[in-house]
């Protein structure tokens, strides 16, 4: 098949090098313009854009779909299907209308569970212990198109959103080179999403970050797996900000908040506890525990805001 791809970021990458490396012919990639990233706010690609270059691809970042142009680029190529990853625009009805088997998108989450922007990040918060990839059929609403196929995982009881991340994103690769085969063979029957059954998932931001020690051990050790890699679980001891970036449910058990234990790092839940096992105070580099009591008089009994 001749393809056009469009994604962003690193997650899309999988898919992009498996297309790439395959029988199909990846004509052009479709990614987000550059963006100034940084404290200097250094101009900066894509992932995918990196990627599509490196594989010498041609790369075309459109700002805006309301315009001709996207589509006439789309029309010169003419392609049997477009595959969309995590690209970050909603298609109109002509661009999702303008290849033989129209625009199928690799979506990390059981669809219709999880539409929208974090799919990942929200089955981890949630203690969820099954997830995996679908690829879809595009339609006009959000993620609402019909299931194609689809492949499932378990979740790790530690797992991070960032490694879940990147092994859906290989996943989604393997899906897709799947499913662009049974559509040859025409073996794809479309499901229809059951709307009864859908949920929704919006932009993860900083406002996540506080832990409510009043939760139990299970959701704060969610929230902390669940916004790491960003924007990190945050919580206050003696007025000052720690990042938290992972920890451990333990059974003992104490007022909420309080500390419990030393060595190892041990704070109370609402029920249970959790043992913090890496952090990193303001200013400071992320750290073990351990190192940050050899440098921090901590008593049990104190408490975490």
């Amino acid at each position: 098949m001749n393809i056009i791809y469009m994604g962003t970021p690193d997650f899309a990458v999988p898919a992009l090098k498996k297309l790439y490396e395959s029988k199909h012919t990846v004509q052009a990639v479709f990614t987000q313009p550059d963006k100034p990233k940084g404290r200097k706010m250094v101009l900066t690609p894509p992932d995918v854009k990196v990627c599509a270059q490196e594989l010498n691809i041609p790369v075309y970042q459109p700002t805006t779909f309301k315009s001709e142009e996207p589509l006439e680029i789309i029309k010169k190529y003419n392609p049997d299907v477009i595959v969309v990853a995590a690209y970050g625009k909603l298609l109109p009805k002509a661009v999702l209308e303008s290849a033989k088997y129209g625009c199928i998108n690799i979506h990390g989450s059981l669809l219709p569970k999880y539409r929208g922007a974090s799919p990942i990040q929200q089955s981890v918060l949630n203690g969820d212990k099954v997830t995996g990839v679908t690829a879809m059929q595009m339609a006009e609403g959000l993620d609402t198109g019909d299931i194609l196929t689809v492949i499932e995982t378990k979740i790790g009881e530690n797992e991070t959103s960032g490694e879940l991340f990147d092994r859906l994103s290989i996943l989604g690769g393997e899906l897709i080179i799947k499913t662009l085969e049974m559509l040859e063979n025409g073996e794809i029957k479309p499901v229809k999403q059951d709307e009864s059954k859908a949920t929704h998932t919006s932009k993860i931001d900083k406002s996540f970050c506080p832990i409510d020690f009043t939760k139990s051990a299970e959701e704060v050790h969610n929230k902390v797996r669940g916004l790491n890699p960003w924007p990190i679980a945050t919580a206050e001891l003696n007025g000052k900000k720690l990042k938290i970036y992972s920890t451990k449910v333990c059974e003992k058990s104490g007022k909420a908040g309080t500390i419990i234990s030393i060595k190892p790092l041990i704070v109370a839940c609402g029920s249970g506890s959790v043992e913090i096992i890496e952090l990193q105070p303001e200013g400071k580099k992320r750290m073990p525990s351990a190192a940050f009591l050899a440098g921090h008089k901590l008593n049990i009994g104190d408490s975490f805001n």
